[in-house]
């Protein structure tokens, strides 16, 4: 009889009083503050000025939380969300009485996220005036390292989870059903993990190569290539993904793959016309 990975921790990290702090608020907190320190290192190695480092979190935190938010209500469930618009940026849901709760977001989506961290750093380069392929550039560097956390918060949740499985590995989350299951979570957190470690290992030894948006593309072609290959993995969170090929998170990840080859294509074929100078 195999033994499985029972699953079934608390929502909760701590309570302070009687509020309590969410595993999952935790992790989105610990990626957001990793990349944020270790973006402000790579723009002191490469003597950016304070000032225009300084207003570069909270573009990226408004415009990741905004974009993944909006990116679940309007690709997973439109239909809802169109008729309760209050909904998509409230933490809050009204219940059958006409009353509100607090819930949270539930539903955050990381095609969103990306599109809104793009839109983000769009508006902070028109402030700054720094190149955008550089800012882009860094902060793919870094950006694996937060897309592990957020992982790994969806895993304490015991949200979207992993198809029925006998692998030795599965985990049985207890709080959905008792059968064993793919760790979707998972695989996509130690994948995001070594894609940090791959970026900042090419960081250390080509740093030229950033401005020329290879680190952009190369961030983009690595997440979302083993994003459309784990989704197999996973049950679809919602109905109308049901008998598609692609369901959406694989939709939505292509073009973000040919975004990233693209990138990389034109990084490399610019070093190779400087070389040849």
């Amino acid at each position: 009889m195999l033994s499985y990975i029972h699953w079934n921790p608390d929502i909760f990290a701590f309570h302070i009083g009687s509020f309590g702090v969410r595993w999952y608020s935790l992790c989105w907190a610990i990626g957001i503050i990793s990349v944020t320190l270790l973006e402000q290192r790579l723009y002191k190695e490469q003597r950016v000025p304070d000032e225009k480092f300084e207003p570069l979190f909270i573009y990226c935190f408004l415009g990741i939380l905004i974009g993944a938010r909006l990116g679940h209500c309007l690709f997973y469930e439109p239909s809802y969300y169109l008729q309760h618009p209050l909904e998509m940026l409230l933490p809050m849901k009204q219940d059958l009485q006409g009353g509100w709760h607090y819930t949270g977001y539930e539903g955050l989506a990381s095609h969103g996220g990306t599109l809104g961290l793009m839109l983000a750093l769009w508006l902070f380069v028109r402030k700054t005036k720094l190149s955008l392929r550089f800012v882009l550039d860094n902060i793919a560097i870094v950006t694996p390292i937060c897309a592990c956390a957020i992982r790994l918060g969806n895993l304490m949740n015991s949200e979207i989870i992993g198809k029925a499985t006998s692998v030795p590995w599965a985990f049985i989350f207890e709080r959905v059903d008792m059968l064993p299951r793919h760790p979707g979570q998972l695989y996509e957190a130690l994948c995001y993990a070594v894609f940090f470690f791959i970026g900042w290992f090419i960081y250390r030894r080509r740093p030229q190569l950033v401005g020329t948006g290879f680190f952009f593309g190369l961030c983009l072609t690595l997440i979302f290539t083993a994003r459309i290959f784990i989704e197999y993995t996973k049950e679809n969170q919602v109905d109308f993904e049901n008998g598609m090929f692609f369901n959406m998170g694989q939709l939505l990840s292509v073009p973000f793959v040919i975004l990233g080859l693209w990138c990389i294509w034109q990084a490399l074929k610019k070093e190779n016309v400087e070389e040849k100078k």
